[in-house]
């Protein structure tokens, strides 16, 4: 590893990939179970290639592996085998990389202009996607232990540095349990990877869990590897909430991708307008980089597209120093 601190000490803006299950749906698809947009990593894994294509298309610089919930566990209270599992989670890198090198082959020489050669992130998503309860938005994980959450972690970090993704992408992290899990595993047993780290919030002024950002912040200043902090999964106004908490606490690089605005009823598994989002999210992130100059990853979650991911290219580019 080594090229994310690379990438973010050449880039002002770094953009990331966008919504699968948003788009998986826009496009006929039926998401609904467990697994949710994995299943199509065991139905039609090509249909995973082409939006991530399209995202490298629209400008990403950070190709998110569609594992968010394609866990050990996840895929084998499926029925999978431990084999069969792991073969699953190397199929998503492979499908990132391909669809890296198909769609940067297609981009003309005045596009691939000021760009990398997008990285690819291993999506480590929260002991919450295995739940499949919605705690992503509470952090209620019963009695798990620390322990518990270092082996539901352990393997899937293991098979991303196996096969060479660039960084881990932490994100989605509602309970602060699981972000000193996580932050132990690495300095313990992966020492050499880069990550960011990104929690969801539901008031703005604390942790979905309840816990004190103060004390994530606290937590987080103590890895080397964890190179930026950040929010996602959580409205646009909770987003800049958090995101001025964390300016005057860290000097760490910021990170952001907001949904819609829309809210999620984990029972149900739908969606309903929430608050209105007067601006698009394209200019929520232009006045977000005034407000926070760490602000240095931008992108969107759940109910964005990569025509959002586009947007945010055209209107506030990548910056190389």
């Amino acid at each position: 590893m080594g090229r994310f601190k690379d990438l973010l000490e050449k880039q002002e803006t770094i953009i990331l990939h966008g919504a699968l299950g948003t788009e998986l749906e826009a496009r006929g698809y039926d998401i609904s179970g467990n697994l949710w947009s994995a299943k199509f990593l065991l139905e039609d894994p090509s249909v995973i290639q082409k939006i991530h294509e399209d995202y490298v298309l629209a400008g990403a610089d950070i190709i998110t592996t569609s594992t968010y919930q394609a866990s050990y566990a996840s895929l084998e209270a499926t029925g999978l085998s431990q084999k069969e599992a792991k073969t699953i989670i190397i199929k998503s890198v492979d499908l990132a990389k391909s669809a890296r090198d198909k769609a940067w082959s297609e981009l003309s020489e005045d596009e691939k202009a000021g760009r990398i050669l997008p990285l690819i992130s291993g999506d480590v998503g929260p002991y919450a996607a295995y739940l499949s309860d919605g705690s992503e938005y509470t952090g209620d994980y019963g009695q798990v232990s620390k322990e518990d959450l270092k082996d539901f972690h352990r393997s899937r970090i293991a098979l991303f540095v196996a096969e060479g993704v660039d960084l881990l992408a932490l994100e989605t992290m509602p309970n602060f349990l699981e972000i000193q899990a996580l932050t132990e595993l690495l300095v313990e047993e992966f020492p050499t990877v880069e990550a960011y780290l990104s929690i969801t919030s539901q008031d703005g002024q604390h942790l979905s869990d309840g816990s004190d950002l103060k004390a994530v912040v606290s937590l987080v200043e103590q890895s080397q590897q964890i190179l930026a902090l950040g929010i996602n999964c959580s409205s646009p106004q909770v987003v800049e909430d958090v995101l001025a908490t964390f300016s005057k606490l860290t000097d760490k690089h910021l990170v952001a991708y907001p949904n819609s605005g829309e809210v999620y009823d984990g029972k149900t598994q739908t969606w309903s307008h929430g608050d209105k989002v007067q601006a698009s999210l394209a200019q929520c992130h232009k006045d977000w980089q005034l407000q926070f100059p760490q602000l240095r990853l931008l992108g969107g979650c759940c109910r964005t597209r990569p025509a959002d991911i586009a947007d945010i290219k055209n209107q506030i580019g990548t910056v190389s120093s």
